[in-house]
């Protein structure tokens, strides 16, 4: 046992050590020279999947099939769910990995396995495999034009579905794999980002959907990258405060600021901590007006009227109230057809202002209140890259945002509870690389997916961190520590869990209201009924 521990060991240092890109799975130099043999109760896409992680990992399937059998409980390894089970601890890991390159967004080769394993993981078997799920790998729908976009993108995402029907992946195949790398997807609202991309593909979803997902998501958070670079001069920024996004750049497209029956058109920037307004002067930008969002001063934020002079004529304004200004601030922006504008940042400024509130009711500090805004920011790109996307609206139930999603569902203080629970037990300084390596690279095949952990990393910290974002300085996150996240191999997470009863209660409850209604309309017939036979 010692000494595969330790061959695995010398592996996985060596592989660190390596400056080669880990996607590339083509190169023989990255490569065992021997391809593994297929494990023989798997199915022929599960084999590809688990061959092109053990080349990842540089470790041989043997000894990951060791590890799984060794190290995981007896309750993952039941014969009716071992294939599944063992697929998803070689995707966890690879993508324990993967992650850690930066811009693998940008890597086609990223975007192809993460895909394949979700098609693996609902045919994990000999058994359940079919002629159609056998060779359906997407590594051959690479119809794109010069500038990299798939040329179907440029009509209705129902053209995606006319590529290939039979390459589709379900709700629960995506549930398992996307959440493990947290910026493309959150445990919490997973289900609702699925029902978003597949709303025009019958609740399936297909390859060129997803990469268009995953490469606009790519885009916004570089975007964001410029966007901070180029505010920092223009902002007093506090440490540790992310632009999240700006509006009002263009002129066709300006962001009015109402202040009783003054209106002026400027640049509204939202970061982590604020919302920040720039009056446009001539040719350049006045000082910017703060409005807290981080501070309990008895904020208000909602949809409002505004127009000329005071006039509530136009529904595309949010209001903004606190106990630090004299009356209260009517945000309008500008569009010709409906408020999708203006509801994109109602929802995204709701979300900073009940991720604070979350944090001073836990009373949560360093690390844990870091985490809470690293979630909260990565919800909003996520949003953002389906918004711009795929031209995006969602209701209150079905939303993007984690925190607003709490908050709107009748069960989301189970939600949040859970959550917090999970926050406590965060810990960055149990899982540090110590100065020899080895306990790191012991662990990283067994601690990271085992379903009872002393401790969790910050995985939506660790995530903002490595795309360039740093919320917290002092916070000891290198490259060496192990993602103790939110996915375990085999197990329901305790978040998910409490989603699923809160949506759960959620349909009785819309139930019934439907039928409350019902009964209402009905007595109404049956009232006027009445009052015209009396008239007669």
């Amino acid at each position: 046992m010692e000494n595969a521990n330790a061959k695995v060991v010398g592996i996985l240092e060596n592989l660190m050590r390596s400056h080669s890109s880990v996607f590339n799975r083509k190169k023989s130099n990255d490569s065992p020279p021997d391809s593994p043999d297929p494990i023989p109760h798997l199915s022929a896409l599960a084999n590809s999947v688990v061959s092109r992680c053990s080349k990842i990992l540089q470790v041989p399937t043997e000894d990951l099939q060791h590890c799984f059998e060794t190290e995981l409980p007896e309750s993952v390894q039941n014969i009716l769910t071992y294939a599944r089970n063992f697929l998803e601890f070689c995707s966890y890991q690879a993508l324990d990995l993967l992650i850690k390159s930066p811009d693998y967004l940008s890597d086609k080769e990223f975007r192809h396995l993460t895909y394949d394993m979700m098609l693996a993981w609902e045919s994990p078997n000999v058994q359940s495999e079919t002629p159609d799920k056998e060779n359906a790998s997407c590594s051959n729908e690479e119809v794109e034009s010069d500038d990299g976009w798939s040329l179907f993108y440029s009509n209705s995402t129902t053209m995606a579905i006319q590529v290939d029907e039979k390459k589709t992946v379900g709700r629960e195949a995506f549930a398992r794999i996307a959440p493990v790398c947290a910026v493309v997807a959150d445990i919490i609202t997973v289900h609702n980002l699925f029902d978003a991309l597949t709303s025009s593909s019958g609740h399936r979803l297909h390859f060129l959907v997803y990469d268009k997902y995953i490469r606009s998501l790519d885009k916004i958070i570089k975007s964001v990258k410029n966007a901070f670079a180029s505010s920092i001069g223009n902002l007093q920024l506090s440490e540790g405060e992310i632009v999240i996004d700006v509006d009002g750049t263009v002129p066709t497209q300006p962001v009015l600021q109402h202040i009783g029956i003054s209106a002026w058109p400027g640049r509204l920037t939202l970061t982590n901590n604020a919302l920040y307004f720039e009056s446009l002067g001539v040719g350049l930008y006045d000082q910017a007006i703060r409005y807290d969002l981080a501070t309990d001063m008895k904020q208000v934020i909602k949809p409002e009227l505004t127009g000329p002079l005071g006039a509530r004529l136009f529904d595309k304004a949010v209001m903004y109230k606190s106990t630090s200004i004299a009356e209260p601030v009517y945000l309008e922006f500008p569009e010709f057809k409906g408020n999708s504008r203006r509801d994109y940042w109602l929802d995204v400024c709701l979300e900073i202002l009940h991720a604070h509130r979350f944090i001073r009711k836990h009373n949560f500090k360093g690390i844990q209140k870091s985490e809470v805004l690293a979630k909260a920011i990565i919800g909003i790109l996520r949003f953002r890259a389906v918004r711009e996307a795929f031209n995006f609206s969602m209701s209150h139930y079905k939303t993007l945002l984690a925190f607003n999603l709490a908050e709107s569902l009748p069960g989301g203080d189970t939600i949040l509870e859970t959550l917090s629970c999970r926050l406590a037990l965060l810990n960055v300084g149990a899982t540090q690389h110590n100065g020899t390596g080895t306990a790191c690279a012991k662990r990283r095949l067994t601690l990271s997916l085992t379903k009872w952990q002393p401790t969790l990393s910050p995985v939506s910290l660790l995530t903002l961190d490595r795309l360039g974002f740093t919320l917290q300085k002092e916070a000891n996150l290198d490259g060496e520590v192990v993602m103790v996240g939110e996915v375990c191999v085999g197990e329901i997470n305790p978040l998910e869990m409490a989603v699923k009863q809160s949506v759960l209660e959620t349909g009785r409850a819309e139930a019934a209201q439907a039928t409350v209604d019902q009964v209402k309309v009905e007595g109404i017939d049956t009232n006027v009924a009445v009052m015209k036979a009396r008239e007669t």
